[in-house]
């Protein structure tokens, strides 16, 4: 116990010596591992819904999803109301989107790595009456 009470007071003893040497206040220094937090903060999610001419949710249509960076292609086939969503993008790489269905496609959006939105939602149309 008494060996724990040590290492607790030593570790803020050290984390206070450290704020005081860089002019940081204490309330702003490191609270642990924080690497979490700063993944979560480095990525974003896409989502939108695909939908006809009509403006009805298309499901089961596939989205595809391609990494401009390493042209990876991941896909999501549409929910019963037409929703699709792609967590954990990278905030620095540009992105298109598209969805199929039955041979027909929708426009190519793209999604760009200056698009500050952490949550951006990109709304896909398949003309199915071609």
């Amino acid at each position: 116990m008494k060996k724990r009470l040590f290492l607790l007071c030593l570790g803020s003893f050290l984390v206070s010596c450290a704020a005081a040497q860089l002019q940081i206040p204490l309330s702003q220094a490191p609270k642990g591992d924080d690497s979490g937090k700063k993944a979560r903060n480095d990525q974003r999610i896409l989502t939108g819904i695909v939908m006809d001419k009509n403006d009805q949710p298309i499901p089961n249509a596939v989205v595809y999803l391609k990494n401009e960076k390493t042209l990876n292609v991941r896909s999501f086939f549409t929910q019963k109301d037409g929703t699709y969503r792609f967590p954990q993008l990278e905030r620095n790489v540009d992105y298109e989107v598209y969805a199929e269905l039955d041979g027909k496609r929708s426009d190519t959006k793209t999604v760009s790595q200056f698009d500050d939105r952490t949550a951006p939602r990109i709304n896909l149309r398949i003309n199915l009456n071609k």
